[in-house]
């Protein structure tokens, strides 16, 4: 396959990042497309084998990396086991977070699932912050204890508290960092100080790993592996995807982690689908870092409107000197030329003396009726700029009283700007605001 592709005088690992992202691998020992602009689109369940003998080979090989061997060339056999769409953008991943590997899933809450069943067995313990996104929530809560895997929630900003709750069972430190839906950001150097400590005296299989969801910021505006994490969990859905046509997540990390990943993919079920892969890996990963420049430059204009606004209580978003952990958010989130890089997402909550949400519910109501620009939806990171009310709707499965006492109230809204001209976006709300 080589010999088909002349070798850059200028070697791939020398180029910047986000022309990596755009050019990624190639060529690839995935597909050999070197007549492709844009790489083809699998649509193939199955692949024929040339005998037994590459079929029994391919079947060895899967989920059994030699040591070294990274590049390759796969045999595919069956769409659920690997695909070339998808191994491309895996590889793409890898490089965009900087870890070893990375393998996609059917969905970012298939790929939590996944880090989580592989990191833990029957009796383990994980510590998690004390504010989730719901579902994960939920399937901490809900689902890990009928495997008689057991959690505690805890404020992860205070390092005596995650300290406190960490047993000899424990084996994961998980949480999302900015939190959805507030934006408090968890030090992520930090928590890597403590597993260490914890760690010191362990032997590996009973190490305490570091789990990020990288889904907010991503990996434009923060790498967590460059702070000490071990393994990134993200939803494609959102930023990386870009355009909010295709559900899809991933699992960065280190070697070690790949086959047991594939295995348990393999078993669950939970591969992405390669219509789904294609989107990510041609029009999504390469142009993040355009989107995302946008996105902040204008979540920053948008943020410092709100702040300003006489009906609206409190704004959180890391890119005000305001925010309460702007000295980490600057530490933290930088791009890839270590620039500040506080991401496209802002959390405020309206004015509301009685705790009720009626004013919120009210100013998002007036956004989906008449705004232009500006969606009633979940999700986040697309072009067009989407607002939803947390508590009533992405975090809905936490109890009532849970979320009050963790800081999600009734009159909280998360807006995802989008790439809509950032006066327009301004104008909207401010006509809304004035309706309530």
């Amino acid at each position: 396959m080589s010999e088909n592709h002349p070798s850059p005088e200028c070697p791939e690992s020398e180029h910047e990042i986000r022309t990596r992202l755009i050019h990624g691998h190639s060529p690839t020992e995935r597909w050999d497309f070197s007549h492709h602009v844009v790489p083809p689109q699998s649509c193939s369940a199955a692949f024929r084998l040339d005998s037994v003998e590459r079929g029994a080979q391919g079947f060895l090989d899967f989920a059994h990396t030699p040591e070294g061997d990274t590049r390759r060339v796969p045999i595919y056999v069956y769409d659920r086991l690997d695909d070339p769409n998808r191994g491309m953008l895996e590889d793409n991943l890898a490089t965009a977070e900087g870890g070893d590997m990375a393998l996609a899933f059917a969905s970012g809450m298939a790929a939590i699932s996944a880090t989580l069943g592989t990191l833990m067995r029957s009796g383990d313990h994980l510590v998690a912050h004390k504010v989730l996104y719901g579902c994960t929530y939920s399937l901490i809560t809900n689902w890990l204890p009928r495997l008689r895997m057991e959690a505690s929630l805890v404020d992860m900003t205070d390092p005596s508290a995650v300290r406190a709750a960490i047993n000899p069972q424990t084996r994961v430190l998980y949480f999302e960092t900015p939190v959805n839906p507030d934006l408090t950001l968890i030090d992520i150097a930090e928590m890597r100080k403590i597993a260490d400590e914890v760690n010191a005296n362990r032997p590996d299989d009973c190490k305490v790993r570091v789990v990020v969801d990288n889904t907010f910021a991503t990996p434009f505006c923060q790498r967590p592996i460059e702070h000490g994490a071990d393994i990134v969990c993200c939803s494609l859905t959102k930023a990386i995807g870009g355009f909010g046509t295709d559900i899809g997540g991933a699992v960065i990390g280190p070697k070690w982690l790949h086959d047991p990943l594939v295995f348990y993919r393999k078993d669950f079920g939970g591969s992405l689908a390669p219509r789904s892969a294609w989107p990510t890996l041609v029009y999504g990963l390469p142009s993040l870092a355009t989107r995302m420049v946008n996105y902040q430059s204008s979540a920053m204009r948008v943020a410092t409107f709100l702040n300003d606004h006489p009906k609206v209580e409190r704004v959180l978003y890391p890119g005000l000197e305001s925010f309460p952990q702007y000295q980490l958010a600057q530490k933290q989130m930088r791009d890839y030329r270590n620039r500040f890089a506080p991401g496209s997402m802002v959390y405020f909550d309206v004015k509301d003396e009685d705790s009720t949400g009626k004013p919120a519910a009210k100013l998002i109501d007036w956004i989906a009726q008449h705004s232009y620009c500006i969606t009633l939806a979940v999700s986040l990171g697309q072009i067009k700029t989407l607002i939803e009310c947390p508590y009533n709707m992405t975090h809905s499965s936490l109890p009532d009283a849970e979320k009050r006492e963790r800081g999600v109230v009734p009159g909280g809204c998360r807006i995802s700007i989008g790439l809509e001209d950032r006066d327009d976006i301004i104008n909207d709300l401010k006509l809304a605001l004035d309706r309530i």
